[in-house]
């Protein structure tokens, strides 16, 4: 049986992080969902679909193939044969991945894949996302729900992507939270036997500890 580690919560809070963290030290499998989002984003770009064109990302998200790697030492992501692990994190992507999110056919694709590469997990997996343990996993042997305060989370997103504008970065959050929280299909939300972790006045180390403990025990 793959013991399933499903870490949920809101951009910034530290997910990438903690969770390659979590697997490298568990000797688990990990997979990123984010980036199968953006780069599902980054293909709709290329073909030149408007992302805020709910019906044409839905038809064209259906001929997009995606490939996830789940060595969490080295984590990739590859659409339609193209490794886009650098493009997805630009300026570009980041701005219209929200829009492509919401659409129901793009998360169903994605959770059906999603939970064949978690299925095919030997041993145990560190799934990280948004609705990892309401809706892609929600029989995960442990559920995280991995808090900051809004002035952390800024600051570390802000550093992790070179932005120097910590303020402007609050702001973009809060308002991808906000789509996150509101979107019909899979909004982001904790579940219901998550346990919260709140790694605003803790280093990495110390949050992947925590976790690592709770898979222990």
């Amino acid at each position: 049986m793959t013991h399933v580690i499903a870490i949920d919560g809101p951009s910034g809070s530290g997910k990438s992080s903690t969770s390659r963290g979590v697997a490298s030290t568990l000797g688990y499998a990990y997979l990123d969902t984010g980036a199968m989002y953006r780069a599902m984003t980054w293909a709709m770009l290329q073909r030149g679909v408007d992302v805020h064109d709910a019906e044409a990302v839905a038809s064209a998200s259906a001929e997009v193939v995606l490939a996830s790697g789940t060595d969490p030492q080295h984590p990739t992501i590859e659409a339609d044969g193209v490794d886009v692990s650098e493009p997805i994190r630009g300026d570009e992507v980041t701005g219209a991945v929200s829009p492509v999110a919401t659409v129901p056919e793009v998360r169903r694709q994605l959770v059906d894949l999603q939970r064949k590469l978690i299925a095919e997990a030997v041993g145990g997996i560190v799934v990280e996302g948004r609705d990892i343990g309401t809706v892609v996993a929600p029989d995960a042997s442990l559920k995280v729900y991995l808090v900051a305060d809004p002035v952390a989370r800024a600051r570390r997103r802000a550093l992790e992507l070179g932005v120097e504008d910590a303020e402007a970065m609050r702001e973009a959050l809060a308002r991808r939270d906000a789509i996150d929280s509101n979107r019909k299909t899979a909004p982001l939300a904790q579940a219901e036997d998550a346990i919260v972790v709140d790694g605003t006045d803790m280093t990495l180390d110390e949050v992947i500890d925590r976790i690592v403990a709770l898979a222990q025990r």
